[in-house]
């Protein structure tokens, strides 16, 4: 048996996108087993993958778990490694593990700095530890055309993937009893608004007013034959308030909350339609879920994302665009642009 492990944290979106890998890794590697090293965060988006044997917490900001988890760990001699985080303990726990090939990022005890393989130079040459430096890994990010999962595969030497995430049975439970509590019919379309962006990158979210007036005109436009959920997590409480304050008794439009547990979150973005959505960890739930999806960017990369056919993306056209700026320029993503996305997508297939 072949013993697989991939080392992946980081933000939650990004975590459930790399599960496109796994089953490449699977065909590459008969007769193996994958161990997925994750954040505690991050491990319901893994832990139920048809395709990962064992899922082990890791803390990247814990150096007490670097040595826990490192001795746990290498009582294996691994078969491969992909290491695919760029910080500095898991740079560390790569290095320190015993293996047949290392694929990514590991720490170089000599330079006292985080390096990487030439294997994985595709990706990592465009992220913070580019041995090229800012600017060009910028310049190179700017200029990139391929999808993160395109990338990933033809450097891990697999066919492209797509992502997975496999819901509990209470999750599904918790689905079908949603589905009743919230009044959902299914006569008319559920669209799901999901336009917040969590605070690091606020230039991700469309404004408040511009998400009111798409509900608005989507609901003319399908004459008030549809239903919105209004998701998002704890940093979108307050916009998803005044959201819901300014369409009450305008629109059908159902407040999931915004405290619920990841895996509910999901059951709830599986009751879509059609997810309205920002560069955010509800687009790669949505795709992983086979949800339909309008997504929209402006400050970061669009090409880097890969939609397999459900949906559409609707891209700033203002000259910072995928600049990764905070407050990149979000005016050309107008409401009639989402409208028409949305209503394209809902047509008959």
């Amino acid at each position: 048996m072949k013993e697989l492990l991939v080392l992946k944290t980081g933000a939650l979106g990004d975590v459930l996108r790399t599960t496109s890998i796994l089953p490449g890794l699977h065909e590459r590697y008969s007769r193996s087993r994958i161990t997925w090293v994750t954040a505690p965060a991050a491990l319901d988006l893994v832990r139920l993958h048809p395709l990962v044997s064992q899922v082990v917490p890791f803390d990247p900001g814990s150096p007490a778990e670097l040595e826990e988890v490192g001795a746990r760990l290498s009582l294996v001699t691994w078969e491969r490694i992909l290491s695919l985080d760029d910080e500095e303990l898991c740079c560390r726990l790569a290095s320190r593990l015993p293996t047949k090939r290392l694929s990514g990022a590991w720490f170089d005890e000599t330079a006292r700095a985080c390096r990487y393989t030439a294997d994985v130079a595709a990706w990592f040459d465009m992220g913070l530890l580019s041995v090229h430096g800012k600017l060009v890994a910028d310049r190179l990010k700017l200029e990139n055309t391929r999808s993160q999962p395109e990338i990933y595969a033809e450097m891990l030497g697999i066919r492209m993937g797509k992502p997975e995430l496999a819901l509990d049975p209470g999750s599904e439970l918790e689905a079908d009893e949603a589905r009743r509590s919230l009044g959902l019919d299914f006569q008319r379309p559920v669209i799901g608004l999901n336009t917040g962006a969590g605070g690091r990158w606020t230039s991700k979210a469309l404004p408040v007013e511009r998400t009111v007036s798409l509900a608005l005109g989507l609901h003319e436009g399908l004459a008030g034959e549809v239903t919105f959920l209004l998701l998002g997590g704890p940093d979108e409480a307050a916009r998803n308030r005044e959201i819901a304050a300014r369409l009450s008794d305008r629109v059908r439009l159902v407040d999931t909350g915004t405290d619920n547990s990841l895996l509910r979150f999901a059951a709830l973005v599986s009751l879509c339609d059609l997810l309205v959505v920002s560069d955010s960890l509800a687009l790669h739930v949505a795709v992983a879920l086979d949800v339909r999806v309008v997504a929209f960017f402006a400050p970061t990369s669009a090409a880097e994302i890969e939609l397999y056919g459900l949906g559409e993306k609707v891209v700033s056209t203002a000259p910072d665009a995928g600049s990764y700026r905070p407050d990149a320029d979000t005016a050309t993503l107008t409401v009639e642009r989402l409208r028409d996305a949305v209503l394209r997508q809902l047509q008959p297939r």
